[in-house]
């Protein structure tokens, strides 16, 4: 499930896209907000335990949210067994300058941020999905070279990850 702390992932599951996207947030007035700013259905709700059966979607997508969580194992196995077809992942890298920047900010906020490197998130994935991962993929992007959009090096701001699950029946 997306966090719609940012409010713009949401935005992707638009219908106009035949898509249809659900937001959850635990905080009532992050949820107050992204309802005013429109878009899907928006739902109070814990990542740590997501209000929906097993493989409810075809894809989870968790954006710049396991850097805020307790605990950022279970929110993603939680993520992959709401997911049918895999998992999106978008967080700050912990080997980039941006995280560099905002360690040293000295808000409360990102003292007490997780940040997480391509390697650490790949082995978090793969524990989470258990068998079912077929595909891992990641790219960076943020990087401070004007011309670079992304890459697959480890040292950019931001981190995509596409985590593709095995279909498999339910038992």
């Amino acid at each position: 499930m997306n966090r719609v702390g940012n409010f713009q992932f949401p935005q992707l599951g638009k219908a106009d896209r035949g898509l249809e996207a659900v937001g959850l947030d635990i905080s009532e007035a992050m949820l107050n907000e992204a309802r005013r700013l429109g878009g899907p259905r928006y739902l109070p709700g814990d990542a740590l335990a997501l209000p929906f059966a097993d493989r409810s979607f075809d894809v989870t997508a968790l954006i710049t949210t396991l850097e805020f969580l307790p605990d950022p194992a279970r929110a993603l196995a939680e993520a992959v067994r709401v997911a049918r077809r895999g998992v999106l992942l978008g967080v700050l890298n912990r080997w980039s300058l941006w995280a560099l920047r905002y360690r040293l900010s000295g808000k409360a906020m990102w003292r007490s941020a997780r940040f997480f490197g391509p390697g650490e998130l790949v082995g978090l994935a793969r524990r989470a999905a258990g068998g079912r991962a077929t595909a891992i993929a990641w790219r960076t992007t943020l990087w401070p070279i004007p011309a670079v959009s992304d890459l697959p090096l480890p040292w950019g701001g931001f981190i995509g990850m596409a985590v593709q699950l095995h279909e498999e029946s339910k038992a």
